[in-house]
């Protein structure tokens, strides 16, 4: 498969290498790709220029890679790339890093993004999940849709303990996917009783997180935030 990466930092080079080693081929596309960048990456195709420019594009075949990765570290160009690779192209398949959570309600269809993937939210994630109880933490989001998979460790006071996973009234959004218990993973089945302190994990829609949170422990606050607005216009792209 063809894969074409926009960015070459840290991140690009990196993912390059991992792709490659699958036998992939890939090409790396960067307004910056000395001989000393590409000697790194030896096995991938370069492109030095421009990726916002679509003759760049097309130097570096994008049509016919099978998916494209906005990988560089401003998230107003990696939007872009998306959107071109997209409307332009007819890109299967788009890949996005998000390097600042607070854009994330950016990063779906409109923009041309089908998946996004934010490294700071999802160790901000792992964080939470690893700290807190009874509240309903975001492990991470699917694109293009409003579900999500979230955790939460049942504290002692919830109602929930001692009840079994099919007497439960789960909101209509919310579907029980696994539990975590002394460390081990368990397929929850009807069957199944909630002890203090196991990890409840669902798909659940966003809509149903409070629904969700409410009926497994009330009294506690959700983890989530509200998205804010992505700063400062789309002007200039530099996929460095």
């Amino acid at each position: 498969m063809k894969i074409l990466i926009v960015g070459a930092g840290s991140v690009g080079r990196s993912l390059a290498r991992e792709l490659l080693d699958k036998g992939h081929r890939v090409t790396l596309v960067d307004r910056a790709a000395t001989a000393e960048l590409q000697a790194q990456v030896a096995g991938a195709a370069w492109v030095d220029g421009d990726a916002a420019e679509l003759a760049v594009l097309e130097e570096a075949g994008i049509a016919d890679a099978k998916v494209v990765v906005a990988a560089t570290g401003d998230d107003k160009v990696n939007l872009v790339v998306s959107l071109l690779a997209k409307t332009e192209f007819l890109v299967a398949r788009t890949v996005a890093r998000v390097s600042h959570p607070a854009n994330e309600w950016m990063f779906g269809p409109m923009w041309g993004v089908d998946v996004a993937v934010s490294t700071p939210r999802m160790m901000t994630a792992l964080v939470e999940e690893a700290v807190s109880e009874g509240r309903v933490v975001t492990l991470f989001r699917f694109a293009g849709s409003s579900t999500r998979m979230v955790e939460l460790t049942l504290p002692e006071a919830s109602p929930s303990v001692g009840r079994t996973i099919g007497s439960m009234r789960w909101p209509s959004g919310c579907v029980p996917v696994g539990i975590i218990r002394d460390g081990r993973p368990l397929a929850p089945t009807p069957h199944d009783t909630m002890e203090v302190a196991d990890e409840l994990l669902f798909l659940a829609a966003e809509e149903d997180l409070t629904t969700l949170q409410a009926l497994l422990a009330p009294g506690h606050e959700s983890a989530e935030d509200e998205p804010r607005p992505l700063t400062g216009a789309i002007d200039t792209v530099n996929p460095e």
